[in-house]
């Protein structure tokens, strides 16, 4: 799509991630030649760890270590990392050089880990918001539910002729995040992307920011293992 598009390549910003099957400096360093080969690349703009791996945690570091000498070589522009809590980031920090750019986790209005972004923000990070429409289905008040269907969100969206998504979106822009939504829909990326024409007030934010429930929906950070999570990363 990068190559086929017609678009200069310094507009556009390309971020990917490396595995926890590739963790380790040697390893990590064939990893980001692997996406360089597969995007067609010599340099990515931000490359980031996709996760801890707490049981092997000095293989993390030493990835981390390997994503410092990709960036002293001019490989990639920016570093950083995944599904980092409090205590990944804490040890982390001690060790690195380089204080990540960003620490991309699960964020939205269900789940909005406000510890790990408070100590993003004490150091400079920028928290990186995945399922930022909370794209996957929650148990909430005794049934199965979905952010685009919670009525406080709708209220809002209705009221500035908005749509859930877009509301949620908003949010998070108004409260410093990057956010990366995903779709498969043309018309649902062209929506996405049509948040900068209204704006929230202080009580919308905050009566958006009530609805945490503090339950995750994707994996436990410390349940990630190579027994559970490793695969191999192709060459091709």
């Amino acid at each position: 799509a990068v190559h086929n598009s017609g678009v200069d390549r310094s507009e556009v910003f390309l971020e990917t991630k490396i595995w926890i099957s590739d963790y380790g400096y040697d390893k990590t360093l064939h990893g980001f030649e692997k996406s360089a080969r597969k995007l067609g690349v010599d340099q990515i703009d931000l490359l980031i760890l996709h996760q801890a791996l707490p049981s092997e945690f000095e293989a993390t570091l030493e990835a981390y270590r390997a994503l410092e000498t990709l960036l002293a070589d001019g490989k990639v522009r920016a570093i950083g990392v995944s599904n980092f809590m409090v205590d990944h980031l804490t040890t982390l920090l001690d060790r690195a050089s380089v204080v990540p750019a960003v620490n991309q986790i699960e964020v939205h209005p269900y789940f909005a880990q406000k510890q790990v972004q408070a100590l993003n923000v004490e150091h400079g990070i920028l928290t990186q918001a995945w399922s930022p429409i909370g794209g996957i289905t929650f148990y909430r008040d005794g049934q199965h539910s979905s952010t685009l269907q919670d009525p406080v969100i709708g209220g809002i969206a209705k009221a500035h002729d908005k749509t859930p998504a877009q509301v949620m979106l908003r949010w998070h822009l108004q409260q410093g995040r990057s956010v990366i939504p995903k779709s498969t829909k043309p018309q649902r990326i062209a929506e996405n992307i049509d948040v900068f024409d209204f704006e929230l007030s202080t009580e919308e934010l905050a009566a958006i920011d009530v609805l945490d429930t503090g339950q995750r929906g994707g994996p436990e950070p410390e349940s990630i293992t190579l027994e559970s999570f490793g695969r191999a990363i192709p060459e091709d």
